[in-house]
């Protein structure tokens, strides 16, 4: 009897061991036989992803591997990828790796038949471009615990000449099929693994204290919370174990299988829960990532304590809510924000920016980046540019 679970919402999910072998029949019921993989250079070198080529090949599929992704998705990595998908004729896409790759993959196929240029698609211009024409079939392959693209419908594109990241937004862009194969992820080193579980959780407190009322991503919030607080210090711990050369036992290995595919559902809720909003948090690391090009969840992990001392005090009831789901004792805000720290610690993110190479100099371009950024807005608390200029010292 098979162990995937099946969710659709509204993506098609499935979830568990060899997950990542359901492309097969999806692709052949759709009678499509030149898929696409995007990937980032690092994972088309490895073994996983070269196995999973050969995979599909020797199913019969006539399989390319579009690699050229790196760092944050700029727009050049998608234009070069539509030309690749268009050179090889491809019909499909599949997304395998992190968000980066996913983000990147998702927009490929958006430009496959739609006409003009990727920011012209861009979230809330005025007289943007309608996506009104076909879009490929979207596969995604979450080989991180982190972004939660892999059901997003939206990516993050940073164009080169401002390097101001853009939102590619559109519900089509919701990927088809979405495979949670604690597999692919394995492997993944403890220092990625933190900073894509802590992307995750950022995610998910953020898009809790979000403005508005919507009582469905909160309780999926909710519980995303309680199954990082769960499964992510495991993940890293075998992790380290792992780089140490030591074997695992059967016992362990299953509980590293359990502790990995609860994270990548972790993750998933996260980015379900998001289309509440984000907040504070992702403001402060997106002016890291243009400044300092600093990894996305790395900038998360950093900067999400003092935002939420800073954001503490206008909803202190959803911090009490957030401890509970996290099984802390005596819930409340300080609880929670110690929890945060204690958990950033324990899972070996640095100490602070300074560690990873921020500088004082650094300050005024953060917080002009941060200031535009459209993420605070929907966050408790209004934040102005002195506020940002503070939180960044705090976390120097």
């Amino acid at each position: 009897m098979s162990s995937i679970r099946r969710y659709n919402f509204p993506t098609r999910i499935l979830v568990g061991l060899d997950a990542r072998k359901e492309v097969i029949p999806a692709l052949r019921e759709r009678n499509l036989s030149r898929p696409l993989i995007v990937t980032d250079r690092v994972l088309a070198k490895l073994p996983v992803l070269q196995d999973y080529a050969l995979l599909l090949r020797e199913a019969g599929f006539q399989v390319a591997v579009y690699s050229e992704i790196w760092g944050n998705p700029v727009k050049s990595q998608v234009t070069a990828g539509v030309e690749a998908f268009r050179a090889y004729q491809a019909d499909a896409v599949i997304a395998f790796g992190g968000g980066a790759a996913m983000d990147v993959a998702k927009v490929i196929a958006l430009m496959i038949h739609h006409p003009g240029d990727i920011f012209d698609y861009e979230d809330g211009i005025p007289n943007g471009r309608p996506v009104d024409q076909p879009i490929p079939l979207i596969v995604t392959i979450p080989t991180t615990a982190g972004t939660g693209s892999e059901v997003g419908r939206s990516s993050v594109i940073s164009d080169e000449e401002d390097h101001r990241k853009r939102i590619i937004f559109d519900p089509r862009l919701l990927p088809s099929l979405t495979l949670l194969d604690p597999e692919v992820t394995l492997a993944l080193p403890a220092s990625i693994t933190a900073s894509t579980g802590i992307d995750a959780l950022t995610h998910l407190v953020e898009a809790y204290l979000a403005k508005g009322h919507h009582p469905l991503c909160d309780g999926i919030a909710l519980e995303g919370i309680h199954l990082v607080s769960q499964f992510l210090a495991p993940c890293v711990h075998f992790a380290q174990r792992i780089a140490q050369g030591e074997t695992l036992s059967q016992a362990d290995h299953a509980r590293h299988i359990e502790a990995r595919e609860r994270m990548l559902e972790a993750a998933m809720m996260g980015a379900v829960a998001f289309q509440k909003g984000l907040g504070l948090t992702h403001s402060c690391a997106h002016a890291l990532s243009t400044v300092c090009d600093m990894h996305h969840g790395l900038a998360n992990a950093l900067m999400i304590a003092p935002c939420m001392e800073f954001n503490a005090p206008a909803v202190p009831e959803r911090f009490t809510r957030m401890a509970q789901a996290a099984g802390l004792d005596n819930p409340n805000a300080a609880t929670f924000i110690a929890w945060l720290r204690k958990l950033n610690q324990e899972i070996g993110i640095p100490s602070g920016l300074a560690a990873v190479g921020v500088k004082t100099e650094h300050l005024e371009p953060l917080v002009k980046w941060a200031t535009v950024d459209v993420c605070h807005p929907l966050g408790p608390r209004t934040v102005t540019p002195d506020d940002f200029r503070a939180l960044y010292q705090a976390a120097l």
